[in-house]
């Protein structure tokens, strides 16, 4: 092909593209950060590039990190887009990239399962909306089966508290669910002057590696249960706050966890625990 594919700035400038607050855009325009967010992913998981993968992309708007992805040469890229804006600009870089499949509609509609189903078990690389991220990760923890790696952008404050540990302010509900299913590693900072339109805050890439002893849908939603009580009330001891489970005191007592113990004193592996015993 003669003419060459725009650069990402080039895109916005073209298709004269403002960023929807409504959707939670911030558009990363930068080659070079898209890049090393995928290099990065890359060399965490012992890969030289993504031949051979199956990848999805939530959000791509105007196609930053769609082109570093596709530069990295996987076998398919599907892109999940709501914003009909931005259709025309991926179209464009599909004429560049066949292997970019794009898909139109609401990522939260979306069936992982299916797609993991047809196509086994994928990676996902995305500079997820802001107001939906982490809906969209609590569902991908659910169902971590679907998954390879997830490398995902969130405001700094999110992956703060992704990353917690027991005993600080940070760790919660988040922490633990995201602890059970994967092991987390923050990739780098960025500062908001990387985007456009430039947040108030600080944004951190972080990648998720599914544990081998990840635990099934089931179990998840009684750690979900457990956590939602917990840290729903959590200055009160576990016995208080927990006291609503029928045989609390017996669970707690026969793991060897002290009931005046709060919510953010107990490990991830200590709520997997009181939730293989609920019934």
């Amino acid at each position: 092909m003669n003419q060459s594919i725009l650069t990402t700035k080039e895109f916005v400038e073209k298709y004269e593209l403002m960023a929807k607050k409504a959707l939670g855009q911030n558009f990363l325009l930068d080659a070079n950060i898209t890049d090393k967010i995928v290099r990065l992913s890359l060399a965490h998981q012992h890969m030289d590039n993504l031949s051979g993968q199956n990848v999805l992309e939530v959000g791509p708007g105007p196609g930053g990190l769609t082109q570093a992805v596709l530069r990295q040469n996987p076998d398919l890229l599907t892109v999940i887009e709501m914003d009909e804006r931005c259709l025309e600009i991926l179209a464009e870089i599909k004429a560049f990239y066949p292997q970019l499949e794009i898909v139109s509609g609401d990522a939260l509609n979306y069936d992982w399962k299916a797609k993991k189903d047809q196509q086994g078990a994928f990676h996902i690389v995305s500079n997820l909306p802001y107001n939906i991220s982490v809906v969209l990760l609590a569902n991908w923890l659910k169902q971590i089966e679907c998954f390879k790696s997830l490398t995902l952008m969130f405001q700094k404050e999110v992956g703060e508290r992704i990353l917690a540990m027991p005993g600080t302010k940070d760790y919660g509900r988040l922490s633990v669910i995201s602890q059970l299913q994967c092991e987390v590693t923050k990739l780098f900072d960025l500062p908001p002057t990387c985007f456009v339109p430039a947040p108030k805050i600080w944004s951190s890439v972080l990648l998720f590696l599914p544990r081998q002893n990840s635990i099934g849908s089931e179990l998840f939603a009684k750690v979900e249960k457990l956590t939602g009580l917990a840290f729903g009330q959590r200055r009160k001891m576990i016995r208080q706050s927990l006291k609503v489970i029928e045989g609390i005191s017996d669970y707690l007592n026969e793991l060897g966890i002290d009931p005046t113990l709060r919510a953010e004193d107990l490990t991830p592996d200590d709520y997997l625990n009181i939730a293989k015993r609920l019934g």
